[in-house]
Order: C-alpha cells, then sequence, then structure tokens
C-alpha cells in the first residue's frame, strides 16, 4: 500500500458529467436528516398527570382565582400545554430524486478532482494494527 498513482479511470459522462443540483443535494440531505432523527420527544398533558381530579377548592367564597384541578397546565407540576408526543419524522423522496442528488453529489467531486479508485487491495494479515499503520 504505498499510494502511488498507477494510472487514470474514464468515467462515464452520464454519472460523473451531470451539472450538479444543489437544489436537490439540499432535499436529499434534509430527507437523510430527518430520516435519522429517532422522534422520542415527549411530556405529559393535562389528562395524563398523576394528580386528583377534585377541585382545590370551592367555585366562591374564598376570595381565591378559580382553580378547576391541579394538573392544570398553569399550575407547578401541573401538564404540559399541547405536549410534544413521539411522532415520525421521515420522508420519502422520489427515486429521479435520489438519483439526481448521487448524480450531482458525484459529479461535483468528480470536478474537485476529489475522487479516488482503488486498484486493488492486498491484505497480507487479517489483522487490524498492520492495517491501521500504513
Amino acid at each position: 500500500m504505498a499510494g502511488d498513482q498507477v494510472g487514470e479511470v474514464a468515467l462515464s459522462e452520464a454519472v460523473f458529467g451531470v451539472e450538479p443540483n444543489e437544489s436537490v443535494l439540499h432535499d436529499s440531505v434534509k430527507n437523510h436528516l430527518a430520516n435519522c432523527r429517532q422522534g422520542t420527544q415527549s411530556a405529559l398533558t393535562k389528562g395524563e398527570v398523576s394528580y386528583s381530579t377534585a377541585k382545590p377548592w370551592r367555585q366562591k367564597g374564598t376570595g381565591r382565582a378559580r382553580a378547576g384541578y391541579k394538573g392544570s397546565p398553569v399550575w407547578t407540576h401541573g401538564g404540559v400545554a399541547f405536549a410534544p408526543k413521539p411522532r415520525d419524522y421521515s420522508y420519502t423522496l422520489n427515486k429521479k430524486v435520489k438519483r439526481l442528488a448521487l448524480k450531482s453529489a458525484l459529479s461535483a467531486k468528480a470536478a474537485a478532482g476529489e475522487i479516488l479508485v482503488v486498484d486493488g487491495m492486498a491484505v497480507e494479515e487479517i489483522k487490524t494494527p498492520p492495517s491501521r499503520r500504513s
């Protein structure tokens, strides 16, 4: 594994000669990141909080503000108004858009000269440390 340049390879114009489309690349990256999201965020709503549903005090005559129950979002330790719930953020892109995004990315890399083709990788030992050294 000396890393010497041996020759050059002709790349297909259909894949590596496409005009890079930034909009499609952006959509593809957003799609990938959205599909990676776990979506496990959660909080308790006022109906899910573990509190008694009885009124804390009577409606009139105490001089205090009226109150329905302690699980209300207005109260401390009450539920969350419009609490987030687990959901799936993933969505699919059209096949042609996916293909165009891949071609755009490969074309941009080829235009920048950042593509490297490896011609056969001979492994002397099937061990990790020697392969890391080279």
